[in-house]
Formats: C-alpha cells, structure tokens, sequence
C-alpha cells in the first residue's frame, strides 16, 4: 500500500507528520519512537534569540482538550543550528522547522539563516503572532501584512515554505489566498483557537496568562472545517491540524481536502501517536480497497 504523498516538491513517506509545539526538537522522542517511521516532524517555533516564554501555570487540562500559554518558550536559531541539528542529520524523516518573529526583518533573517542548512527540509512559518511594527497586530490576521511578510520571506529562501494560519480570523479562506498569492508553497491548518479556563475555588484565571491556544479532541469539527473551506480556496496543498488523535480522524482531513495532517495534543497522551495514526490510515485504507492516498474522495 502506497501512503507516500506529494506536497508540492516535498515529498513524504507518508501523509503523517508531528506537530511544532508537541515533539520538542525531535530528538526527545527519539528513544520512544522511530523517528524514521514518521513522514516528518516540524520543531519546537524557532526565533532568533532565546525566548524564555510566559510565566507559570502555562498548561491545564480542559474538556477533551487543553489550553496552553507557554509564550513560545525555545532554545533559539544559534543553539538549534549547533546543538539539536547535528544530532538529526543521521534521521531520514524529513525536518520542518516552525520560526517566528516579532517583525518582518526577524522572519526574514531566520529565513535566510536556515535556507542555508542543507538538512532542513521545509520552514513552517508561525504567522500567529504580534507584529510590533503594526502595534501588536498579528501578522495572521490582516491580507496585506501577511501578505508582506510572506512575499519578503519568500524573496530569501528556496525552501518549501508552509504557512500556519491562525482559526482565529474572521475568513480563513480570505489569509489563505493572501499567503499562497505571497508564494507560499502549502498551508497548514489551524493552529490553535484562543480560550480561557477559570479555577472556581480560587476564582481566578487557570493560566497567568489568562488566556491561551486551545487544542485536542475539542476542536476537531472547527479545524476539520476550516480545512475543507481552505482546500477548496486555494491551489496550493493543505496540511490538517486539530484534534487528530486516530487513523480514522486523519482520514476525515485527508477526506476534507488535506494532502498531509500534523499530530499535535495527542503526542502528550501517548508519545507514539503518530505511528497510531500511521497504522490507523493503513488499516482503514486497507479494509476500503484503497491502495493510494489520491484516491481518498468525498461522495
């Protein structure tokens, strides 16, 4: 059986790859899992320096989810390149590293540094995030700034650049657009939905950030629509995120428009979710007479 796909000119061993946020740099769960077995991992969100993130609680539990706020807390692009990277050369798995910035000139420069490491296979740009150049506005949920930083990183790297859009937008398919008219090669969709969990002895916030990203089980339904709302917006591939914890939620996705899906929360519940779900498509794909991925339509 054939799951190997095709985004564009990124090829994957399969449609299967773990989500930035939730596998570390990869090397975490390297004694766990085979990293080899996965279509690929993006790493913990990258940013030019050092970033220390939000102030504790950062994490809690909420129904059939979770609410984080960890503030993007990472090592930075120096001590990734020299510390992390040298260790992942020997993996076949392909490498997508997620980086963010505060302003356009940051997303361009972290660009350009990681366009000229050969082991990096794709950047995923974290467009969730404030732009202090526009008053904290983030660079998601405006067209034309997103557009901006887009067009700028794609003038410095040939790499396979992904987007990740933000749910929390009025039309998704509206940032689509602007990022794959900016030259993005594929999208990923969504990141996390902004929400908030109160402590009724405390009568307090959960999170000393009051608010934070939810993900999980919960958001399946939302992510699962805006993918197929995206899919059907743009010519450029779409890789599904939310709540996929099963062979049988990925195929949903794959169902819904997605060429490739990211396991994120789950990889907290299990660490070898995602070769689950690699399992769970074959199995499903198997039981339907499905010998190749393209052949996943909607009725």
């Amino acid at each position: 059986m054939d799951l190997s796909v095709k985004l564009g000119s990124l090829c994957l061993n399969n449609p299967v790859i773990a989500a930035s946020g939730t596998f570390g740099y990869g090397l975490e769960y390297g004694s766990l899992i085979d990293l080899n077995a996965l279509g690929g991992f993006s790493t913990k969100g990258l940013s030019l320096k050092p970033k220390v993130g939000n102030p504790v609680p950062r994490v809690i539990e909420t129904s059939s989810g979770m609410l984080n706020a960890i503030g993007l807390e990472n090592i930075g692009l120096e001590a990734f390149l020299s510390e992390k990277l040298p260790q992942l050369k020997n993996f076949n798995t392909r490498i997508i590293v997620n980086f963010f910035g505060d302003t356009t000139p940051e997303y361009v420069e972290m660009a350009q540094a990681l366009s000229d490491v050969e082991r990096v296979d794709a950047l995923e740009m974290n467009v969730s995030c404030p732009n202090v150049e526009k008053g904290g506005l983030q660079f998601s949920s405006d067209p034309e700034v997103l557009m901006d930083v887009v067009s700028s990183v794609r003038k410095v790297t040939q790499k396979f650049l992904i987007v990740k859009l933000s749910p929390n937008v009025t039309d998704i398919t509206v940032l689509a657009k602007a990022a794959e008219s900016a030259g993005a090669d594929a999208l990923s969709v969504c990141n996390t939905f902004v929400g908030m969990s109160i402590d009724l002895k405390t009568r307090k916030h959960h999170l000393a950030n009051k608010t934070g990203g939810l993900s999980g089980p919960a958001i399946k339904p939302l992510a699962l629509n805006l993918v197929y709302q995206t899919a059907r917006a743009v010519q450029i591939p779409v890789i599904g995120i939310g709540g996929i914890a099963s062979g049988e939620d990925a195929v949903e996705f794959l169902l819904a428009g997605a060429k490739a899906v990211q396991i994120g929360t789950a990889n907290f519940i299990d660490p070898a979710s995602t070769l689950h779900v690699i399992e769970g498509i074959r199995k499903y794909c198997s039981a339907n007479g499905v010998s190749n991925l393209l052949e996943l339509k909607m009725e």
